[in-house]
């Protein structure tokens, strides 16, 4: 359950500030190592970094072609899958710079370990056969991916379960046909709380909403933009009618999580494009240049052996329902 959940313990979070702020000391940590590794780089300057904008644009680009790479995926991807690996891709960079670890690489890695976790049983060669890449190309890819795993178990702290809103999406519905008769077809709300639920997987909602807060705003959305009104559901139902200060607050966060939808932007095509050869240029510059002291793939602290991480990792997906 959510509430017990190593999610709510440790990825939700109170309000955007302490998001941005993460993101503004993963990229301040990554320019720290590069200044302090002792090594002579070439056009060492501030311009050279990505600033939190830019990897902010680089970013929503990336998960854009996760989200793409998931809904063409064969064979079809539960959501649930595509939601877990959305959230992990969100959460690893919650915690570390794209300078460091390269989103084209990262966000097929979340993608492999979602489909691991969520018993979504494809093999290895299934799933980067969906790479638009020849067969080099996708053994190449599969390397990667591999030599990632551990490293992404670990920046998420071994937490590898992901609690979606579908379900709870799912359970209002139901809800509504048996006790809420007022509304004759729930059904028709279905597609429009779907399409809320995908765009909300591009924002912040998942770090710092539950999933069902998250499905309920989904559900009065759709309702709200079909003509229905659905306030004496949330009072009568859901036993709020003579808790004022709780429907407050309720009210209050679902506007906030759809002003979180508002507030989302496209990636621009020239920014991104700008922005990628910068990130290049530093992956070829900065990251392959400084000696780490260990075989990972990019430059980071000291990590446990591989034997000890494995181990590790084993024991966490073993228990992965608890989290």
């Amino acid at each position: 359950m959510y509430h017990n959940s190593s999610q709510k313990k440790f990825w939700t979070f109170e309000n955007e500030e302490c998001l941005e702020k993460l993101r503004f000391q993963s990229n301040q940590k990554f320019r720290a190592k590069v200044r302090g590794s002792g090594k002579e780089l070439k056009g060492l300057d501030e311009s050279s970094f990505l600033n939190p904008f830019e990897e902010d644009v680089l970013f929503r680009h990336y998960e854009r072609r996760l989200l793409e790479f998931c809904a063409n995926f064969k064979p079809v991807m539960p959501k649930s899958v595509v939601g877990t690996a959305a959230m992990y891709f969100r959460r690893f960079y919650l915690h570390n710079s794209v300078m460091e670890y390269h989103p084209r690489i990262i966000m097929l890695t979340c993608a492999y370990l979602a489909c691991k976790v969520d018993e979504f049983n494809v093999s290895s060669s299934q799933f980067v056969g969906n790479l638009p890449e020849t067969a080099a190309g996708q053994e190449k890819a599969l390397e990667q991916i591999l030599e990632y795993e551990l490293l992404l178990i670990q920046q998420l702290n071994f937490h590898l379960v992901v609690h979606n809103p579908y379900r709870p999406l799912e359970g209002f519905l139901i809800d509504l046909k048996t006790r809420y008769t007022t509304l004759e077809n729930p059904e028709m709300l279905r597609k429009t709380a779907d399409d809320f639920l995908n765009r909300a997987t591009m924002t912040d909602a998942g770090l710092l909403c539950s999933p069902s807060q998250i499905a309920l705003t989904a559900v009065l959305n759709s309702a709200s933009r079909a003509g229905i009104t659905m306030e004496s559901y949330l009072a009568e139902c859901l036993g709020l009618k003579d808790d004022k200060e709780t429907l407050c607050k309720m009210i209050d966060l679902m506007r906030r999580i759809k002003n979180l939808l508002k507030k989302y932007e496209l990636p621009n095509s020239d920014e991104v494009n700008m922005y990628k050869q910068k990130l290049e240029r530093i992956h070829a510059e900065f990251v392959n240049t400084i000696p780490t002291g260990n075989t990972g793939p990019s430059f980071m602290e000291i990590m446990p052996s591989p034997q000890s991480l494995a181990a590790e990792t084993f024991k966490a997906m073993h228990h992965h329902c608890r989290s």
